[in-house]
């Protein structure tokens, strides 16, 4: 019989929340308008690549990075100052450009309140280059923060997922000892079931069409929708 499960850890976007697909291009304009209102195309363009560098990077090396970053980089490739009251107002206007288009899924409050209610810890691990304040305004606004004991994004850390160090992160953050005892729930593949597979944790995979995902190991299940996740918590808690 396997360890009794005492946590379970949620990815973020295409996991908790619906997959939004928004053109970066409509992102990154609001942005960009703020700092250059005259001009602002060549700008969203150099973001929108800078953006992409980030990303490939992230993923090639799985060193994090944080939104500011980009903006810190776009400002000396193209000598534009950017003084911190401007950085972070243009960051609450990307971050208001994107509410309208995020949404978390239905379930995931009455699946969140039935797994608390089972004593589990719950936990959040997100790939990101958000702040925490634009992911804790989504989840205070939509009735999840409360539900989710320990919430971690990798624009805070050092590494990304499937790096072991976050997984061991997320595990010390939740004060549990054991990751037999934990599981993931996931959308990607490497990222989410590599990374909590490579920990030693339990790992449920919800599969996300809309992404080109790499792929990764067997997960220990999969789900494709989160009320389907608390039979598989019972049946993982039996052993």
């Amino acid at each position: 019989m396997g360890s009794a499960i005492e946590g379970v850890i949620f990815d973020w976007g295409g996991t908790l929340s619906r997959w939004a697909e928004v053109d970066l291009e409509d992102m990154w304009r609001v942005a960009a308008k703020h700092i250059h209102p005259d001009d602002p195309d060549d700008l969203i363009r150099r973001l929108i690549e800078i953006e992409g560098r980030f990303w490939k990077d992230v993923e090639a090396t799985q060193t994090s990075a944080h939104l500011s970053d980009v903006f810190a980089v776009a400002t000396h490739e193209l000598g534009v100052d950017i003084a911190e009251v401007v950085l972070e107002e243009a960051l609450q206007h990307h971050l208001d450009s994107w509410t309208p288009h995020i949404s978390h899924d239905p379930d995931a409050v009455p699946v969140l309140q039935e797994l608390r209610g089972m004593g589990l810890k719950i936990g959040l691990l997100s790939n990101t280059l958000w702040p925490r304040a634009f992911h804790e305004h989504f989840l205070e606004r939509d009735g999840l923060i409360d539900l989710i004991d320990v919430r971690l994004y990798t624009s805070d850390m050092a590494r990304t997922k499937p790096h072991p160090s976050v997984f061991e992160a997320a595990m010390d953050a939740l004060e549990l000892q054991d990751p037999a005892a934990i599981v993931m729930v996931g959308d990607r593949p490497f990222d989410d079931i590599g990374g909590a597979k490579g920990a030693g944790m339990r790992a449920v995979l919800r599969p996300n069409p809309a992404i080109n995902a790499l792929p990764g190991p067997e997960p220990d299940a999969t789900i494709e929708s989160l009320p389907e996740l608390l039979p598989v918590v019972r049946r993982f808690q039996h052993g």
